[in-house]
């Protein structure tokens, strides 16, 4: 009998051998994984191909991926004006009796290095133009048509998910009023991790669906606290959506991540997410 999700093995790529996983990969890929270039993360894996693209690989548990699938890179491949690698193929399998999945997307190669961590800690010093393509490729995904959902942080995005994570920040009445209402296509990772500067591009495609309009920005804009200049950099480029209705609500979704029980206290981060927190409940009380 296959595993049920809460016993599901849990796995730490960065350690755990996966020799047989990039040697599957490579069958079906018909194409030889350049082992000096592999990248190890807690649930992926990436290497360079000797045919000059790249291969992402991650392990996803099954109750994770859920009814609408789990090929957002591949269905990324329609998205147009949207600055990303062209996808070439991919190849998804079930792990016997283990609860997990794995699946494997070739891309091109990146235009350049990715930006940073997920949260930069020192400002990239990013030129006008990069920011332009930043905005130009956020608005074509917006205007997209898509059925999937948003999953970020492998959670679907819900009306009731977010209202549970923000009501501890609202005053007691106003979070029964506060329905989402403009949903649009988002990246849904949108981290310093999954962008590369100069040149910009998007990666990491595999979560994006349907969103309230400002997650991406909101999410950027909280992986940006640690530098106050940068983070406001990303407000003032976004606020066409960061200062609409369900762009404030985003922005009290991601504080309310930020200042979760399990925060590290030394964040330093912490501090601008309370304030903003605390500036935009006041906003939406006012309605």
């Amino acid at each position: 009998m296959p595993s049920s999700p809460s016993a599901t093995r849990q796995v730490d790529l960065r350690v755990e051998p996966v020799d047989d996983v990039l040697t599957q990969v490579e069958r079906a890929f018909q194409t030889s994984l350049d082992l000096g270039t592999l990248v190890r993360k807690r649930r992926s894996l990436g290497a360079r191909t000797d045919r000059g693209t790249w291969v992402r690989i991650e392990r996803r548990r099954i109750d994770k991926i859920g009814g609408q699938g789990w090929n957002g890179t591949e269905c990324a491949a329609l998205l147009d004006g949207v600055a990303r690698p062209q996808w070439h193929r991919g190849t998804a399998w079930r792990e016997p009796d283990d609860g997990v999945m794995w699946r494997a997307d070739e891309t091109d190669l990146l235009p350049g290095a990715p930006i940073g961590s997920s949260v930069l800690a020192t400002d990239p010093h990013l030129p006008d133009e990069w920011w332009q393509a930043l905005n130009t490729s956020l608005d074509a995904l917006a205007v997209q048509h898509t059925r999937r959902v948003a999953t970020p942080d492998t959670v679907t995005i819900t009306q009731s998910g977010v209202a549970e994570a923000i009501k501890p920040f609202l005053p007691v009445g106003i979070d029964t009023a506060l329905k989402l209402k403009q949903w649009r296509p988002a990246h849904a990772d949108l981290n310093w991790a999954n962008m590369t500067g100069p040149q910009f591009c998007l990666f990491d495609w595999e979560d994006w669906g349907m969103a309230p309009q400002g997650l991406d920005a909101a999410s950027l804009w909280g992986n940006s606290l640690a530098v106050p200049a940068l983070a406001d950099r990303v407000r003032h480029e976004r606020r066409h959506d960061l200062e609409s209705r369900d762009g404030k609500l985003m922005t009290l979704f991601v504080c309310a991540k930020l200042l979760a029980p399990d925060a590290h206290p030394e964040d330093p981060r912490l501090e601008l997410a309370r304030d903003m927190a605390a500036r935009v409940a006041k906003d939406l009380q006012k309605g």
